[in-house]
């Protein structure tokens, strides 16, 4: 019997000395792309000089050989980052119809995704869009080039994607992410709240023995992430951490093909290649930039715009990425105020100011009825009581009948 191989299968490594160890695929067949001071080579297998032998996950692994997880194949040269992002940008615009600004963004949101593990948060990218207005061909397109991308669907049962994101850390390509009811019990939402810190991991368990032993694992579950989704979520704490553009809002181009060619995987590896060797020689000399915090947002917006103006140099693209964010924020900011826990602030409030009684449960949830046209749920008392409890911290009571709030 062949005396298995040892080592750590693994999909990307960076050693304390600087060197890179890169998962590509050639053919079928993976390997190692080993660089240091900028120069690499590829081979079977690695061992540092620590005594760590380390080896390419194979090509046999379901996700590799099904193409759920696209790899590169080896470094190629770029010439100068200008030429990198004009390569991105006719690339993506040849295939997607994006706003200006969107575009500028997606192009930094590709470059982040090779260098996302220098930084402590990640923002997320959304393509928001009924059907047929673009946003699944934007996920494709834009999803193709970023780092290790894995194309999933909300439809997916969560173990897998767990397994990927721990095992491969890849750009995640969730889509027709409609996970309306963004409570803390659904497993993707856990992903997302806790995917874009570096320093989160979610807790699952999980069998450790033949006997069955169920024992608790920490997965790994930081990275990029871009989805596509025809509604918004219904939690602004996980909505905060999306860049959204908003599909079918710009004049489509009639140079935008109505099906991609067969020639369009051809081109996404060839651009993988290239950001390949720019991880290369750009993942240590990339970091925080602490002067582009924008001291008129919010703590949120600086985590999740600071990274993408950290990988952008020229001052126009930083504008149009800082306008870009503005107006996710913006749009925020507008659903918080007509979210329904603050309708339903302001309908108690003007209530509780028109005497000196307590103000039934009904008559709050009747003004939030009429401010409130859509929620996606029948906004009854029941619900308006729990928001008043729960989210306003007042307390309420049931006498004759009716139930009562009291005054604050």
């Amino acid at each position: 019997m062949q005396e298995e191989k040892k080592g750590t299968q693994i999909a990307s490594r960076v050693f304390d000395d600087g060197t890179i160890v890169e998962l590509v695929a050639q053919g079928n067949q993976t390997t190692l792309c080993v660089s240091k001071d900028g120069a690499w080579q590829l081979l079977p297998e690695y061992l540092h000089d620590n005594g760590e032998c380390v080896r390419p996950i194979p090509y046999s692994n379901n996700l590799i050989s099904h193409g759920a997880i696209r790899l590169p194949s080896e470094p190629a040269e770029y010439g100068s980052i200008n030429e990198l992002r004009n390569d991105l940008t006719s690339y993506i615009a040849r295939y997607v119809t994006l706003s200006p600004d969107a575009l500028i963004t997606a192009v930094s949101y590709v470059l982040l995704t090779w260098l996302f593990d220098v930084f402590e948060e990640v923002p997320y990218i959304r393509f928001l869009g009924d059907l047929g207005s673009g946003k699944t061909r934007a996920l494709k397109v834009i999803g193709g080039i970023t780092n290790k991308p894995f194309l999933a669907s909300a439809a997916s049962t969560i173990s897998p994607i767990f397994y990927a994101l721990d095992q491969f850390a890849p750009t995640l390509l969730l889509d027709e992410a409609d996970l309306r009811w963004s409570d803390a019990s659904n497993e993707f939402v856990k992903v997302l709240n806790n995917g874009n810190g570096k320093s989160l991991s979610v807790l699952r368990q999980s069998v450790q023995s033949k006997k069955g032993d169920f024992e608790p694992r920490a997965f790994r579950v930081y990275g990029p992430k871009i989805l596509a989704m025809r509604k918004r979520f219904t939690d602004d704490g996980l909505e905060s951490r999306f860049l959204t553009e908003v599909m079918g809002t710009t004049s489509p181009s009639p140079h935008v093909p109505i099906s991609l060619p067969k020639g369009q995987e051809a081109e996404a590896l060839a651009l993988r290649n290239k950001l390949l060797c720019f991880r290369i020689r750009n993942l240590h000399h990339a970091k925080i930039d602490t002067t582009t915090e924008v001291s008129t947002r919010s703590g949120r917006f600086n985590q999740m715009v600071m990274p993408l103006l950290s990988v952008t140099e020229s001052g126009e693209a930083r504008a149009a990425i800082l306008r870009f964010a503005a107006q996710s924020d913006d749009r925020l900011q507008a659903m918080r105020h007509a979210s329904l826990e603050a309708v339903t602030r302001r309908s108690y409030l003007e209530l509780s100011g028109q005497g000196t009684k307590p103000v039934a449960v009904g008559d709050v949830a009747d003004k939030v009825r009429d401010r409130i046209a859509d929620y996606g749920r029948p906004v009854t008392n029941k619900l308006v009581g729990a928001v008043l409890r729960s989210s306003l911290g007042l307390e309420t009571w049931k006498s004759g009948g009716k139930y009562w709030v009291a005054r604050q």
